[in-house]
């Protein structure tokens, strides 16, 4: 008999998915809980397995289809009973408007790097792969098998393929002869791609806690000196025995807890009130600390959460986070994953920047931004008072709060607090 495949209902609060991507096509044969296709709600991105094996006889929803939770998508049967495809949900037309993309520009003394031909690493004998990774090696004639991912469990993300690119181009360039010049920049036509469901949610997200929360920031610079020796320190034991890498997070996780339960102000949260005397808001203290872990994806933002964060040690912590960023990134979150924080951190100093002045995550009323570690000189006093100029580690972090509940003052004390749980580092790392 055939199988139905469903929309599946990712939450209770989850009503509609969308579908990003089929991962086999009519005809193929799958095995059961293979992963079968794509899909991205207002709460995860995720991989749907098959519920049976067999062949995949029919798609009756094609990619870029939203539709309610248990919908029939697909139909999994014999060979015999294979239908045909549904075309793709529409998307915008390219505009006839033309760009023309800058010329690389290859120093013949310059070392070239090698474009390195291995294998991607495979899941389930696919190639894993982001959208965008795909689409840009579909325009530079990139065979993704050859490239190796720098993803989670092996995923090409964009910058993957972009430097395989950039490397055939320049291997190509450098056999020429010296007096060959480069050929004239392509001319490709400008491309207008709507949002993906994802992105829109970020986007009305953004403005919605812009709209509702007054924005105000308070930037420290905290001497991470103590904390860089520790890690430098411990981290070989560290991995040896939680099999975890000691990053600076955990750390940086680890004060920020101690802070809020010093100051819960900066852990709670605004909520409505119908038919109040006080203006119709009133202040929700949240029992537990449960911390939202910002991550990055090649396709957009999503925070999962390490709840009771209070009762957790610093290696717990670590396992913790790189835990979340990994299913993160592999598309394993639950919904239950992605909910329910009360304070939020961000690493806006991953790729270089100084600080970040980050947004809200609602309907918390704080967040933390990461700037970048750097060394630089100090002025550093001994304990008779002598001060002296001193190489020290340091590192900005932004904390943007809601004005309507938390004040100048209070930031500054959970900021303080925060700033001296890592300057004066005395808690057990192993």
């Amino acid at each position: 008999m055939p199988t139905d495949v469903i929309m599946p209902q990712m939450g209770e609060s989850i009503f509609e998915g969308t579908i990003t991507k089929w991962l086999k096509k009519v005809g193929d044969t799958v095995v059961k809980d293979e992963p079968l296709f794509e899909i991205s709600t207002d709460k995860v991105d995720a991989e749907i397995p098959s519920p049976e094996a067999g062949v995949l006889t029919e798609i009756r929803i094609g990619e870029g289809a939203t539709v309610e939770v248990n919908t029939v998508v697909a139909v999994i049967g014999e060979t015999g009973s294979v239908k045909a495809t549904p075309q793709p949900a529409a998307v915008i037309p390219q505009t006839p408007v033309q760009r023309a993309a800058p010329p690389r520009v290859v120093h013949e003394s310059a070392p070239v790097e090698t474009f390195v031909q291995e294998p991607a690493t495979r899941a389930g004998g696919r190639i894993r792969s982001s959208p965008l990774a795909r689409r840009i090696a579909k325009e530079h004639g990139i065979d993704l098998s050859r490239i190796s991912g720098t993803g989670a469990a092996g995923r090409i993300a964009k910058d993957d393929v972009l430097r395989a690119a950039q490397s055939a181009s320049a291997q190509t360039s450098v056999q020429k002869s010296a007096a060959t010049q480069l050929p004239p920049p392509q001319v490709v036509p400008a491309e207008l791609v709507p949002l993906t469901r994802m992105r829109a949610i970020i986007a009305d997200r953004m403005v919605e806690s812009v709209r509702t929360s007054p924005h105000v920031y308070s930037v420290y610079k905290v001497d991470m000196t103590r904390i860089a020796r520790l890690r430098e320190q411990h981290r070989a034991a560290f991995e040896q025995r939680h099999a975890t890498k000691l990053t600076y997070m955990p750390f940086i996780a680890a004060a920020a807890v101690a802070a809020l339960r010093r100051y819960p102000i900066v852990n709670a949260s605004l909520e409505s009130v119908p038919n109040s005397e006080s203006g119709g808001l009133a202040i929700r203290y949240h029992q537990n600390i449960n911390l939202g872990i910002a991550v990055a994806l090649d396709w957009g933002l999503i925070v999962p959460v390490i709840r009771q964060a209070e009762q957790l040690k610093i290696a717990a912590l670590a396992a913790a986070i790189a835990d979340l960023a990994l299913r993160a990134r592999a598309k394993k979150l639950s919904p239950d994953e992605v909910g329910g924080s009360t304070f939020t951190l961000t690493n806006a100093g991953a790729f270089g920047g100084e600080f970040g002045m980050p947004i809200i995550n609602q309907p918390e009323s704080a967040i933390l931004a990461i700037g970048g570690l750097r060394k630089e000189p100090a002025v550093v006093t001994d304990a008779e008072g002598n001060d002296a100029i001193a190489i020290r580690s340091m590192q900005y972090f932004c904390l943007g709060f809601d004005h309507r509940l938390i004040d100048g003052a209070d930031a500054g004390k959970f900021m303080l607090e925060f700033k001296k749980t890592l300057e004066t580092w005395n808690h057990d790392v192993l």
